[in-house]
């Protein structure tokens, strides 16, 4: 594709997702941009020397002024979350990190499509839309599209099925409030528990427990981070996959952070839902049933954002 991304940020997140671009056919131009000028040229060398094994791409180390008429611009930027410690632990810092780079890149690509991955994320999108400027369609937070794939595939090692064929999502804030609305939940068209009863008559399969499946949702970044400091390859291929919908002919229904007007009773607050995203950014949610509990459960998660935006400055 005859494409521009600019990615900010060169740490383990941002470079990981850089390299990945570079490996797929998304973009023709990458742009890495950085504070740390010798870290962002050591990480875009070390990129650019393996793409003689794909078509031609351009990859540099740039300024903010590099980012002109960039389709894509993903915001990295950030304190990475250390051993024990939560993503509304971070806010404040990266709030205001966050505040530091908006006037630059939003004057350098006023019409990018933004991808927010800095955590936390929700907070993050939240700021950004709010001191940007730009419409809200432009921005899309990360959210809740790792979780989505941290549920399917635990479920597809449960199940033995394919993650294709598993249509169940993470809603409300990327943590710990974050839930599954199982009433909606599906497996290639079949109600999940009706699935479930009925494979379980045709062949041997564990009982499915649904909190603990919520659990490993919650903790899987705590685990990786502490054992190996960072989580960086699933998150990176899925902002990648996500720059791959907005590069599409036609809009795709994925689980991304964005404000709320009105969906299930909220408003002022950025979290996930499902969301018609394609290659004019966010065009509108996706309604689902939720169930009473369900509901509640939603509501809850944004009181936390809520509360936490209030104690914030911006």
């Amino acid at each position: 594709m005859n494409s521009k991304i600019t990615v900010i940020g060169a740490g383990s997140v941002g470079s990981t997702i850089a390299y990945t671009l570079s490996n797929q056919r998304i973009a023709s131009e990458i742009v890495l941009i950085d504070i740390n000028k010798e870290k962002v040229e050591g990480e875009v060398m070390d990129i650019v020397q393996g793409t003689s094994f794909r078509d031609p791409i351009s990859i540099i180390a740039g300024d903010y002024e590099d980012a002109a008429d960039s389709d894509i611009v993903i915001i990295t930027s950030g304190v990475g979350r250390k051993p024990g410690q939560t993503r509304l632990e971070l806010t404040q810092t990266n709030v205001d990190i966050i505040k530091s780079i908006t006037p630059s890149i939003v004057k350098a690509a006023p019409k990018a499509l933004y991808i927010i991955v800095s955590n936390p994320v929700d907070i993050i999108t939240y700021v950004f839309t709010k001191i940007s400027g730009l419409p809200e369609n432009q921005i899309i937070g990360s959210g809740t599209l790792l979780d989505t794939t941290r549920l399917r595939f635990a479920l597809s090692q449960q199940l033995n099925v394919a993650q294709k064929n598993i249509h169940a999502y993470v809603f409300g804030e990327h943590g710990d409030s974050s839930f599954v609305p199982w009433s909606c939940a599906a497996i290639s068209g079949c109600n999940f528990d009706d699935y479930y009863e009925s494979m379980s008559a045709q062949k041997e399969l564990e009982p499915v427990d649904k909190k603990g499946l919520v659990d490993y949702i919650h903790e899987s970044g705590a685990v990786i981070i502490k054992n190996k400091g960072a989580t960086f390859y699933a998150i990176a291929v899925a902002v990648c996959r996500l720059c791959e919908v907005l590069m599409s002919a036609y809009d795709s229904i994925v689980t991304v952070s964005s404000m709320a007007h009105g969906e299930y009773g909220l408003e002022d607050v950025c979290l996930s839902t499902l969301t018609l995203v394609g290659p004019n950014g966010i065009q509108g949610k996706v309604p689902l049933n939720l169930s009473y509990d369900e509901v509640n459960k939603l509501h809850a998660s944004a009181n936390i954002l809520k509360d936490i935006i209030k104690q914030l400055k911006f």
